[in-house]
């Protein structure tokens, strides 16, 4: 039986980490309040990677890690049958991003290429579009999932849930046709659009933003409840675990959208996890977006938590608001 899984992943980030004093001293100065206990326990931040200089950018970033992932997996770039890129704040819109990775690697003539954005779900529907695009076409055996999201670039300095929250990272991994039983096991999606125009980006869309009409060069976040997703993700979660026949604590490790501690803590509690199987990130990276609960997963490889032959689960949301859950045997 044919199945999909990953082969090597790796990630790449800035080098400059920024420490949460910053943001204190930044706010304190601004609104004249101490944010210490909302950066800390509510959002779960001690640091984050952020790119300083003019250089880097969501694309460089995004091959920096590719090219890692390649010599990883010991692999050349023209092994590759497609290269998926992935983010919301693609350094171009025409050509695809995807395109100058395949450049970049020097992949060959027949790898097809193709950019997503799912907004914060990017990464992880890719993982499940990309796995279930390789069980459907046999004749295609590797793809190249990268994903980059240069968030620093678009919260406003004013805003202290967006600007000490993001921060800058990559991530790169081969997906790989196996007759191991292992990989890609299942997945589910959600998506309820009423929050639709909460956060935006330009904030008025993109001719306004080029005629003129809209000066503001910010991501406008609008005050939301950022609950009102959970009790979904909970009926969503419990109905792929049940469809294979798996319990909460038959998953190894839960990769997560790491955009806050708490809702972690909470996730954690509604499905009774030990910590052990929780995997968190966020307090090192800060809340990098499309590749949140893949950087998880690596981290988790890392340092041993998750080993070949473990269940892992990923969960993320992307902004408007839209749920996955992918189920995935590492």
């Amino acid at each position: 039986m044919t199945n999909i899984k990953i082969k090597e992943i790796a990630i790449y980030h800035p080098e400059n980490s920024v420490e949460n004093d910053y943001y204190i001293e930044h706010f304190k100065k601004i609104h004249g309040e101490d944010y210490s206990h909302f950066f800390c326990d509510i959002l779960g931040r001690k640091s984050r990677y952020i790119i300083d200089n003019d250089e880097e950018n969501s694309l460089s970033v995004a091959v920096e890690a590719s090219k890692r992932v390649l010599k990883t997996a010991k692999m050349n770039a023209q092994d590759l049958d497609m290269i998926i890129f992935a983010s919301q704040v693609p350094e171009f819109v025409f050509p695809t991003n995807s395109v100058l990775v395949h450049r970049a690697i020097q992949a060959g003539t027949n790898t097809g290429i193709m950019d997503m954005n799912t907004n914060c779900s990017g990464m992880t529907t890719a993982l499940d579009q990309a796995s279930r695009y390789l069980l459907g076409n046999p004749h295609m055996n590797r793809i190249l999932l990268v994903g980059s999201d240069y968030l620093s670039l678009v919260p406003n300095p004013e805003d202290s849930i967006t600007y000490p929250n993001f921060g800058d990272a990559a991530c790169a991994l081969i997906l790989e046709k196996t007759d191991e039983d292992t990989g890609f096991i299942d997945s589910i999606y959600f998506t309820d659009s009423s929050n639709f125009n909460r956060v935006t980006f330009p904030r008025s869309g993109l001719s306004k933003k080029l005629k003129g009409l809209d000066s503001t060069n910010y991501l406008q976040w609008l005050p939301f409840d950022g609950d009102v997703s959970l009790p979904n993700a909970y009926k969503i979660i419990d109905t792929l675990l049940e469809r294979n026949n798996l319990k909460p604590e038959d998953v190894d490790s839960y990769c997560l959208s790491q955009f806050s501690i708490t809702n972690i803590n909470k996730m954690q509690k509604h499905l009774n996890l030990k910590n052990e199987q929780m995997i968190y990130v966020g307090d090192k990276f800060g809340y990098t977006g499309t590749t949140s609960p893949l950087l998880a997963l690596h981290e988790g490889i890392q340092d041993g938590r998750i080993k070949r032959g473990d269940t892992v689960l990923f969960w993320t949301v992307g902004v408007g608001y839209q749920l996955i859950a992918v189920l995935f045997k590492y």
